[in-house]
C-alpha cells in the first residue's frame, strides 16, 4: 500500500507515488472514464494528483474537473497540486505575444481563481510557481501567498524547476518554509543531484517531487550509446533484484536518493500504475544504485 509521507516540516501529507495529470488530454478517456481511473488510483493508495493550469494548453484542470464533479465525495481523499506563471498565447491569454513567465501577484491570484474554476474545488492543496522567472520579486509572491492561504484558496506552496539559490531567495519569505521543489530526476538526468539542489532540500527537510523518472520514454528506446549502456544495466538489475520490468528498478533508483523524491507517473493506464505500486518495495543497495549512475556517466567514482 502506498503510504502518505510529511512533504515538509510544516506539511503537508502527500502519498509517497503521485499521479501526474500531464497528458490527461492524451488519453483520449471520456469524462466517466477520467473518474473510473481517478478512482481506481485513489484505491491503491495514490491520492496525491499533479495538474498545472497549462498542462493541456489550459485545459487539463477543466476536464480533471469534469471528472471529479462525477463523484464530488473523491475530493476529501485527494491532494491537489497544480501549478502557475507561465503563459503561452492562445485563446486563454489572447493578448500575450510571446511565452513568458509572470509571478506578479495580479497574475498568480487570478491563475489560482481560474484553477479553482476549472477544477471545481474550494481549495488548491498546493500552488507550486512552475518555472523561475527572472522578474520574480520574492516580497509580492510571498505577500500574495499568505493573501490566498488565509483566504482559504491555498494550503501549502511550493516551486519547481528552481535553483538553490532561487528556492533560498522564496523561502526567506516564507515563515512556514516552501513544501517542496518539484524536479526532473532519471537516470539520464540528474543534475540536481549535482548542483546542490537535492542538497538543499535533503538539510531542510523538504521532500523533491520528481518528475520525467522515466526520461519521457527514452530509457525504452536506445538511439546512442549512453541511453542503450542504461538500459543494459536496468535489465541486468531486472534479472537481480527479481523486479518485474525496467520501470519499477528506475523508479527505486529516484526513490534512493536520500531527500526521498515522490515520483510523479506520468501514465494513465491503470496496469502501468499498479506496476508502479508494486515496486515500492523493491530497494537497491548502494552498489546497485551506483551501477546506473556508472552506466550514464560513462565512468567509474574517483
Amino acid at each position: 500500500m502506498v503510504e502518505q509521507v510529511k512533504m515538509a516540516p510544516s506539511g503537508p501529507l502527500f502519498s509517497e507515488l503521485v499521479q501526474g495529470y500531464w497528458r490527461l488530454d492524451d488519453w483520449n478517456m471520456s469524462v466517466q472514464e477520467r473518474t473510473r481511473f481517478l478512482e481506481q488510483h485513489i484505491e491503491l493508495g495514490i491520492t496525491t494528483v499533479d495538474l498545472a493550469d497549462i498542462y493541456g494548453l489550459y485545459h487539463c484542470e477543466a476536464n480533471f474537473g469534469q471528472a471529479l464533479a462525477l463523484k464530488p465525495e473523491l475530493r476529501q481523499h485527494i491532494q491537489i497540486v497544480t501549478k502557475c506563471d507561465i503563459i503561452v498565447p492562445c485563446d486563454a491569454f489572447p493578448d500575450s505575444k510571446i511565452k513568458h513567465y509572470d509571478t506578479g501577484a495580479a497574475h498568480i491570484t487570478a491563475s489560482v481563481e481560474r484553477s479553482l474554476a476549472s477544477l471545481g474545488v474550494e481549495q488548491i492543496d498546493a500552488l507550486l510557481i512552475h518555472r523561475p522567472d527572472l522578474l520574480l520579486e520574492a516580497d509580492e509572491v510571498a505577500q500574495c501567498f499568505e493573501r490566498l492561504q488565509q483566504s482559504g484558496k491555498v494550503a501549502h506552496f511550493g516551486v519547481s524547476n528552481f535553483t538553490p539559490s532561487q528556492f533560498e531567495l522564496l523561502q526567506s519569505r516564507m515563515p512556514n518554509g516552501l513544501m517542496t521543489n518539484q524536479v526532473e530526476i532519471n537516470p539520464l538526468n540528474f543534475a540536481v543531484a549535482d548542483d546542490g539542489t537535492l542538497d538543499q532540500l535533503q538539510r531542510l527537510r523538504v521532500r523533491p517531487m520528481a518528475w520525467s523518472c522515466l526520461a519521457g520514454g527514452q530509457l525504452f528506446n536506445a538511439t546512442d550509446d549512453r541511453t542503450k549502456r542504461v538500459q543494459a544495466e536496468l535489465d541486468a538489475l531486472v534479472e537481480e533484484t527479481g523486479a518485474a520490468n525496467r520501470e519499477q528498478v528506475i523508479y527505486a533508483w529516484v526513490r534512493r536518493f536520500p531527500s526521498k523524491p515522490l515520483p510523479i507517473i506520468g501514465s494513465g493506464n491503470i496496469e502501468r500504475v499498479k506496476n508502479a505500486v508494486a515496486g515500492l518495495s523493491l530497494q537497491l543497495t548502494r552498489e546497485q544504485w551506483y551501477r546506473i549512475w556508472r552506466a550514464s556517466t560513462g565512468q567509474d567514482v574517483a
